[in-house]
């Protein structure tokens, strides 16, 4: 199957392509782990018998199969053998919380859970749902071993042809804010996102690392096209800056999907300049704010391009900042992707017009189903337009400038509205990193007697013997005067999600619990009170 056949077709089942690649491609590489390769003829056998497997232990088309397992051959494996199987993979968030993991078992609905040793250990403590067949991928006594559960060399499972409509995986959320809810992508969603992953340019000489796990949709939209274009996956149990830099030049590796935390940690290796990635094409950043300094360190330092992808699991519509082309925009996040539509609306559903701040609302071919089982929370997250177009509501605020690229403010939960004044964290932060003896910085709002709320810092120290008092004046000086930092928390790491976004709800739940101390601790000098909000 050609590539151009791929792009142009409205929609290809993944697994007609992977078979069709199988036999063109042979004993090329398609799967590589720290430890392990697998080429392209020996995975398709593979998850023909993890597929046949499922079958036998009568998994239905559309029921969801759970993966709970580290990067690894064999995870990926699971995950390619379940769609195979028409089921519906359901990697679960395995560095979440064991009663979490065990809740999205029990939210999936899943009669199998795919998992490995290190999972087994993390929920070992839990009662999982009643009939839940464990299969350990690793061979160990996580489960039944998956050598042994396998279907016999040379089985094929029944074939299942899905329509494009059809769930092909469920996302969890990060459940920071609440239960995690499941979010259903259909098969053509996934097809969507490979043809215009590949049009950037994935062919078979393609070699993609993963160095953020298998359950996020960060990982995925890099791992699926990459095997989509006939490439390789190069997959990471664990991420480490160095290990990454050693990986990628073993393995001649072309293109990375990282988060911005990820880009920073490698960047600040003293030795990063004598690594050979001469093999790159593209690099890729998503999932959270990639600052502008940190893509100006990466674009003259590492080859190829580089560059800035907003959007949601959820989908919505994307814009995509190619900051190698774009050296001025990079305080933006970029254009609207084409084939997607962005608009910004009012906190009563009023579009706004261009260069207003509000909330991000998206429509595109890559939107979810919906959250699984959860259609009063679907409802939520909808936004229609004049026509009845159905948009998605990005939960973040911002506004386009007068070339159409999207600034970012913050997420609208984020927002501090102080003495009636809305705040927006990010300026407040853009302003704290400026200094050099900032690493990293995090604005959150406290309670506050007099203003309702006030804006607390809470930053990681460049330099430890800083005094954050004038970091803290320096940075006031420079804001406006309703925008005016409380005061400032001094922290070793910010906390984070596995794939990199600061947790602000754990930063308020630690230094914003107790209003009473934050209307003498943290309010406003008075001199401060004087002038703010005049």
């Amino acid at each position: 199957m050609r590539i151009e056949d791929i792009v142009e077709s409205p929609f290809t089942p993944l697994s007609v392509i992977l078979r069709a690649h199988a036999a063109r491609r042979g004993k090329a590489v398609a799967l590589a782990d720290e430890t392990r390769t697998v080429s392209w003829a020996q995975m398709d056998a593979l998850i023909d018998r993890i597929a046949a497997a499922l079958q036998r232990e009568g998994v239905q088309s559309h029921e969801p199969v759970a993966i709970a397992a580290m990067n690894a051959v064999p995870t990926a494996l699971a995950f390619l053998g379940a769609i195979r199987a028409g089921a519906v993979a359901a990697p679960l968030t395995s560095t979440a919380a064991p009663e979490t993991i065990v809740a999205m078992l029990a939210d999936s609905g899943s009669r199998v859970l795919l998992l490995d040793s290190e999972i087994a250990a993390r929920i070992g403590g839990q009662a999982l749902p009643a009939g839940v067949k464990r299969i350990a991928l690793d061979d160990s006594a996580a489960g039944e071993p998956l050598s042994a559960w396998m279907a016999e060399e040379g089985a094929r499972p029944q074939e299942r042809v899905p329509a494009p409509g059809d769930p092909f995986n469920i996302i969890y959320s990060s459940g920071t804010t609440g239960a995690p809810k499941g979010i259903v992508q259909s098969h053509v969603m996934r097809h969507e996102y490979a043809r215009r992953t590949i049009v950037a340019g994935y062919d078979d000489d393609t070699a993609v690392i993963c160095s953020t796990p298998l359950y996020s949709n960060t990982t995925l939209v890099s791992f699926l096209p990459a095997l989509t274009a006939g490439g390789k996956v190069v997959l990471m149990r664990k991420f480490d800056a160095r290990r990454f830099l050693e990986l990628s030049e073993r393995e001649r590796v072309t293109n990375a999907m990282l988060v911005p935390v990820q880009y920073r940690r490698i960047m600040e290796l003293p030795d990063f300049d004598s690594f050979d990635l001469s093999s790159y094409r593209l690099k890729s950043c998503t999932s959270a704010p990639f600052p502008a300094w940190l893509k100006a360190d990466v674009l003259p330092r590492w080859p190829g391009g580089l560059t800035d992808g907003y959007g949601m699991t959820e989908g919505g519509a994307t814009t995509i900042l190619l900051a190698h082309k774009h050296p001025d925009k990079l305080h933006t996040v970029g254009q609207v992707a084409p084939g997607h539509i962005m608009k910004i609306i009012d906190e009563a559903g009023n579009e706004l017009p261009q260069g207003e701040v509000g909330e991000i609302v998206g429509h595109s071919p890559i939107m979810m189903n919906g959250y699984h089982g959860k259609p009063d929370k679907t409802r939520e997250v909808e936004w229609f337009d004049a026509e009845g177009r159905r948009y998605i509501r990005h939960g973040d605020i911002g506004r386009f400038d007068e070339d159409g690229f999207l600034i970012l403010m913050d997420r609208a939960k984020d927002m501090i509205i102080s003495g009636g004044f809305n705040i927006y964290p990010s300026d407040l932060e853009a302003e704290l990193t400026r200094q050099s003896a900032v690493k990293e910085a995090a604005v959150v709002g406290v309670p506050s007697d007099v203003w309702g709320e006030t804006p607390l810092a809470v930053v990681v120290l460049a330099d430890p013997a800083a005094d954050p008092q004038t970091i803290l004046a320096e940075a006031n000086s420079r804001l406006g005067k309703t925008q005016r930092i409380s005061a400032i928390e001094v922290v070793d790491e910010l906390p984070r999600s596995p794939i990199g976004k600061v947790l602000k709800r754990e930063l308020r739940d630690r230094f914003g619990g107790n209003p009473i101390l934050a209307a003498t601790s943290l309010e406003k000098t008075p001199s401060q009170q004087e002038h703010d909000h005049a």
